[in-house]
C-alpha cells in the first residue's frame, strides 16, 4: 500500500467487511477512499454510503468489538479472530506493521479470548445447523461412534455435515433425490452418497438423522421409522427436520426411542441462546472499556516519551554550544559570574522559545485546550499546593 502519510497498515478482509487499520501522520479519509477507488477500479463515489471512519481512542474500540464477536452479524461469533491474525500476520510478513499496530492487534487477541472466557459470550450457538448438531451430541455424547445421515444437499445441510465432521462423527451418508448433487457435497465432507431411493434401505443405519430438502410432502413418515427401530433393535434415533414444509411426519415424534426436532423447536434455542450472548455482551463491554483503557494509556505513554526525547536532544544541542562558547571565553580570562549568568539566560531562552511561539499561536487561535493544557505542564509545585 503506497499512501503518503501511512507509517503502519493492517488491511482486513472478510466477507461483510473491508477495513485499515493505520497510523497515521494526519487525517488521511479523502485520500484513503480515493486510493481505494483506484487501487480497485471502483467508481468513484460509489462507496461514499458505505464508508465510516473511526479514529483514536474509537477506532481501538471498534478493533477490540471487532475481535471479540461484538460488532459481527452473527452475536459472539469466533471466526472473525483467525481472519484478524491472517490480517496482522500478512501485515507483519510485509513490512507493513510496527511497533504501535503490532502492539495494538497483540492486546486486542489477548482481549478477545479474555471476553471468550470469561463472559461466555460464545458459548450458546446461534445458528439453526450449530445447534441441531449440539443437541445430538448433548443425547448420545461423543459422536465419535455414531453414524449421521443428511438427507438433502443445500446450504443447511452443508453446514450441519462440516459442524458434524469438526465433532468427528464416525460415517457420514448424504442422501438426496440428484445423485450428483449428493456426490459433490459427498466429497467435500468425506460422506457416501446415495439417492433418494436409497432412504429406505439406509434408515436403519441412522442414529442421527439431519433432513432438509425442497419437497412439498413429507419423505418419512412412521412407518419408515417403525421398520428402521426393529432392525435397529429399538437402538434411540435422533431425527431434525429443518425443512419447510416439513420433510418427516410429525406422527414419527409419538414413536418410543425417537427423539424428533423440528425447525421452530432449534429457532426457540436459538432465540434463547441469543438472549445469553446479548447478556454477555453487556458484560463484554466492560472488559473493553478496560482494554481500550489499558491501550490508550500505553500509547500515550509513547507520545510522551517521544516528546521528551525531542525536548531532551534539543535542549542538549543548545547546551553542549552554549558551554563550549562559556568555555573559550574562561580561558580568554573573561568574568566567569558574567559568562555563567550569559549562558543561564540564552539556555533559559533557546529552550523557551518555541514553546512561547506555539502558545501566542494557540491563544491567538483561541485554542484553549493547549493553553489549558500548557499551564497544567508549566504550573509550579508551590503554585499547586496553593490551588
Amino acid at each position: 500500500m503506497q499512501l503518503e502519510g501511512v507509517e503502519e497498515v493492517v488491511i482486513l478482509g472478510t466477507c461483510n467487511r473491508t477495513e485499515f487499520y493505520c497510523l497515521c501522520s494526519s487525517n488521511l479519509e479523502k485520500d484513503l477512499l480515493t486510493w481505494v477507488h483506484e487501487s480497485s477500479s471502483i467508481p468513484k463515489g460509489q462507496l461514499d454510503k458505505h464508508f465510516y471512519l473511526h479514529t483514536g481512542e474509537d477506532a481501538v474500540r471498534h478493533l477490540i468489538r471487532v475481535a471479540g464477536g461484538l460488532d459481527s452479524l452473527v452475536l459472539g461469533e469466533s471466526q472473525i479472530m483467525g481472519q484478524m491474525k491472517e490480517a496482522w500476520q500478512h501485515a507483519h510478513d510485509h513490512g507493513g506493521i510496527g511497533r504501535v499496530l503490532d502492539r495494538l492487534f497483540q492486546h486486542t487477541f489477548a482481549t478477545a479470548k479474555s471476553i471468550r472466557t470469561t463472559t461466555g459470550i460464545g458459548a450458546h450457538p446461534v445458528s439453526v445447523a450449530y445447534t441441531a448438531v449440539t443437541l445430538a451430541r448433548q443425547i448420545f455424547g461423543d459422536l465419535g461412534q455414531q453414524t449421521v445421515v443428511l438427507v438433502g444437499a443445500g446450504e443447511m445441510i452443508r453446514l450441519c455435515g462440516q459442524h458434524l465432521r469438526d465433532q468427528g462423527v464416525a460415517r457420514l451418508e448424504i442422501i438426496n433425490r440428484s445423485l450428483d448433487s449428493a456426490q459433490s457435497l459427498a466429497t467435500e465432507l468425506n460422506a457416501n452418497a446415495s439417492t433418494l431411493d436409497q432412504l429406505h434401505e439406509i434408515l436403519p443405519r441412522a442414529d442421527i438423522l439431519i433432513s432438509s430438502t425442497g419437497s412439498p410432502t413429507s419423505i418419512i413418515n412412521s412407518r419408515d421409522i417403525k421398520a428402521a427401530l426393529k432392525k435397529r433393535r429399538h437402538r434411540p434415533m435422533f431425527l431434525v427436520d429443518i425443512a419447510v414444509p416439513r420433510d418427516i411426519d410429525p406422527e414419527v415424534g409419538r414413536l418410543d426411542d425417537v427423539y424428533l426436532y423440528t425447525i421452530d423447536d432449534l429457532q426457540k434455542v436459538v432465540d434463547e441462546n441469543l438472549q445469553h450472548r446479548t447478556s454477555a455482551a453487556d458484560a463484554a463491554n466492560s472488559v473493553v472499556d478496560k482494554s481500550v483503557q489499558d491501550f490508550m494509556r500505553w500509547l500515550y505513554g509513547i507520545r510522551a516519551s517521544r516528546s521528551l526525547k525531542r525536548i531532551r536532544k534539543q535542549s542538549h544541542s543548545h547546551e553542549t554550544e552554549l558551554v563550549e562558547r562559556a568555555l573559550k571565553r574562561l580561558q580568554a580570562g573573561q568574568d566567569p559570574a558574567q559568562i555563567l549568568a550569559q549562558l543561564a539566560n540564552t539556555l533559559t531562552n533557546r529552550i523557551l522559545h518555541e514553546p512561547t511561539q506555539r502558545l501566542r499561536e494557540a491563544a491567538e487561535e483561541q485554542n484553549y485546550e493547549i493553553l489549558k493544557a500548557a499551564d497544567w505542564i508549566f504550573r509550579g509545585q508551590s503554585e499547586s499546593e496553593e490551588e
